[in-house]
């Protein structure tokens, strides 16, 4: 129970990763509340629940749980979620955004020729999502004296997914969330607040399944390529999740940490 007595948020918790973490979290000790677009986004992918909702699979585990349905593109509704949790459960020490993705259509995604409205989709869903809710709870935690905050970059915002143009707004806003992270860490730092990042790289959740032949992602002929030969499962990013929300991290901040089954070998 290494989050004992904790108060967490994920955001875009309703299914894949998101919910991993969710759960992994309160495994571990924590209350939990989830802000998601989709709270029925579970069933949209054939995702199955072992409750009617994840706050009912947290309170299963016996914690507090919550769930917001919120556009977190919009920096009134991400405050409005945030402060509601605060409220309830008395305070936040943790934040996890996981809420985004490559939600724009794959074949206009090339560097040269995606729309702009697609790249100001993938900027809010990603990067303005993230910079909304870290300065929703930056507050709180301050006043707290702790916490611990976890972003979502990806492997096409270290690198250049399979050395192609495609997806080129997405990967720039993942860029920007990794850019963001080291920032705020070293502005929060003081404050004994500590921000680290993931960037997870093909991971087979639900909805990537789904997606991975019209997206040309997930292939056979990409996995073999990856050190590991295999591609990620939901448990492979919760782990590191923990590592970075429990005293096992205690001294690391402003960090980019792949896991991507080695697809990234150089620093990000």
């Amino acid at each position: 129970m290494k989050l004992q007595g904790k108060k967490a948020i994920v955001t875009g918790g309703a299914r894949g990763l998101g919910r991993a973490y969710a759960l992994r979290l309160a495994t571990l000790g924590a209350d939990v509340a989830i802000i998601d677009l989709d709270l029925e986004g579970a069933a949209r992918y054939g995702e199955t629940l072992d409750a009617p909702s994840v706050a009912g699979e947290i309170e299963r585990l016996g914690r507090r749980g919550m769930e917001i349905q919120a556009d977190l593109s919009s920096n009134a509704r991400a405050r409005e979620a945030v402060e509601a949790i605060a409220s309830a459960f008395g305070g936040i020490d943790i934040l996890v955004n996981n809420a985004g993705g490559a939600v724009t259509p794959s074949d206009r995604s090339d560097a040269s020729v995606m729309p702009e409205e697609d790249l100001r989709t993938l900027l809010d869903a990603n990067f303005m999502s993230t910079v909304f809710c870290c300065q929703a709870v930056a507050p709180i935690m301050k006043k707290q004296g702790s916490g611990t905050i976890v972003n979502t970059s990806s492997q096409a915002g270290v690198t250049t997914y399979n050395h192609q143009g495609r997806i080129a707004g997405y990967a720039a806003a993942k860029a920007a969330v990794a850019q963001y992270t080291r920032y705020l860490a070293a502005e929060l730092g003081p404050h004994s607040i500590r921000v680290n990042c993931l960037a997870p790289g093909v991971m087979l959740t639900a909805r990537v399944a789904a997606q991975a032949a019209a997206r040309g992602i997930g292939t056979e002929a990409e996995m073999q390529r990856l050190p590991l030969r295999r591609f990620g499962q939901v448990e492979d990013c919760a782990g590191v999740v923990e590592f970075l929300t429990t005293d096992l991290s205690q001294y690391v901040t402003g960090q980019v940490i792949s896991v991507c089954g080695g697809a990234v070998l150089t620093p990000s």
